[in-house]
């Protein structure tokens, strides 16, 4: 499985949790702090870089989104010699 393919993936698995799905999903594989991190950082670079706010709201989200990815792509097996 590709990096991309592992992605598209990760998106239709994520689509389809409900909210409590996803909140056991996040405590099993996000520490406390990690999150923290992302709303403060995202706020601070946000504001600092003059992003409106309804997207600065959102970067944490994307943050998020990342780091799922890369713990995904660590736990899981990939094969880039398909890209």
């Amino acid at each position: 499985m590709t990096f991309e393919e592992m992605a598209w993936e990760f998106a239709e698995v994520f689509d389809e949790l409900d909210v409590d799905q996803t909140n056991e999903m996040l405590a099993k594989n996000v520490p406390l702090q990690t999150l923290e991190f992302f709303a403060k950082y995202a706020d601070r670079f946000g504001h600092a870089e003059g992003i409106p706010s309804e997207t600065v709201q959102r970067m944490p989200n994307l943050m998020l989104i990342g780091y799922l990815l890369r713990v995904l792509e660590e736990r899981l097996p990939v094969d880039d010699s398909k890209s």
